[in-house]
């Protein structure tokens, strides 16, 4: 009997051995009643048939194997299925494995139902395997959209909801240091829960970026004629106040005036003046230059330090990346302490049309 036929025919007994097969694998299934496991089986089986039949090129055959058959306009079997398994609480592990099982089913119930194999038998495998798998491709990508978009959602509304109360305990204990005499005891209690809602802000701020950068909407750039020299001035004085016992070297050369977001710019520079401290031998100066070139502005830190892993070295600008600080000591936690002021430095220089890059070299 050919493939189709015998799914077209068999489609409850295989259901059936399906749902027996998926409850052993899928711990969540078993909560869940007959009607809820089988949605959206019968329709990727009426998918897998129609796939079958359809005459197909080498071509469209390879684009398949890869997962790169074009996508239709409406929302398929088993991207609903998908979306269905994310709302009933499934993992991606458990959703692949209901596939795992699918194929075992059919491919199990046919052959005992064929006893001798033929080469049509081996070709209708073949598609029906290549079926399977661009369901599944269809399943795993949707469900891991569903995954991303939440996550980045909770962290956006995290972020936005704790910047108020944040807000509120920073100006209080501002204003209880300037409405009375404090003793030094409570001034350096009130000192600290400055700095720490400060500190908070700096994370919150970050995980606003964050979000913003992976939702896709990117980072809002405010353009504004400014000086990157200034700026450089600014941050670097900054960090001298912050960390008294470090030396910083600031070196402006060439036309570095230009259109672009200030507050950002500060960001890039706080980012990567941070990180070099964080990450610097605490005997060695920081060096930072501003170039002005022809066709641009060119901005480098550089930092004496342990060189970064050749292995770590194509992670250093993702999300949540750290490594092990130089400096135990330091007084201050930096804001790249959760991993994210490389990330958020090369949104800001992305969203201005720029490139960032490093270099990481022992020097003998």
């Amino acid at each position: 009997m050919q493939l189709v036929d015998f799914i077209r025919g068999n489609t409850a007994a295989i259901v059936a051995d399906w749902e027996s097969f998926a409850r052993t694998l899928v711990p969540a299934g078993v909560h869940m009643g007959p009607l809820v496991m089988r949605d959206h089986i019968v329709q990727i089986l009426d998918f897998i048939v129609t796939d079958i039949e359809s005459a197909q090129t080498l071509a469209e055959q390879t684009e398949k194997s890869h997962g790169d058959k074009p996508k239709g306009h409406n929302p398929s079997a088993a991207e609903i299925h998908a979306s269905l398994r994310y709302d009933g609480g499934f993992n991606m592990d458990q959703m692949v494995s209901e596939y795992r099982a699918l194929r075992a089913s059919v491919t199990k119930l046919w052959l005992a139902s064929s006893p001798v194999v033929t080469g049509a038998h081996v070709n209708a495998l073949i598609r029906f395997n290549e079926a399977i798998d661009q369901a599944l491709t269809e399943s795993i990508r949707d469900y891991s959209q569903k995954l991303d978009l939440a996550r980045n959602l909770f962290l956006g509304i995290l972020s936005h909801d704790l910047r108020n109360p944040l807000g509120a305990i920073s100006m209080s204990a501002q204003l209880t240091m300037k409405v009375g005499s404090l003793g030094e005891r409570q001034t350096m209690l009130q000192n600290q829960i400055v700095e720490s809602s400060v500190r908070a802000s700096e994370i919150v701020s970050n995980l606003l970026d964050l979000t913003l950068a992976r939702l896709g909407s990117g980072l809002p750039i405010v353009r504004q004629v400014m000086d990157m020299g200034f700026t450089g001035h600014q941050l670097v004085d900054e960090m001298r106040v912050l960390h008294p016992a470090r030396e910083f070297v600031l070196k402006v050369s060439g036309d570095v005036r230009g259109a672009w977001d200030k507050a950002r710019i500060g960001q890039v520079f706080s980012n990567l003046l941070g990180n070099a401290v964080q990450y610097g031998f605490r005997s060695s100066p920081i060096t930072v230059r501003v170039e002005g070139t022809p066709h641009a502005v060119v901005l480098s830190v550089h930092n004496e330090g342990i060189p970064i892993a050749p292995e770590n070295q194509h992670t250093i600008f993702n999300a949540l990346t750290r490594a092990q600080s130089n400096d135990e000591t330091k007084s201050r936690p930096i804001s790249t302490n959760l991993g994210l002021g490389l990330y958020i430095s090369k949104e800001i220089v992305a969203a201005h049309g720029g490139t960032i890059s490093f270099t990481s070299t022992e020097v003998g």
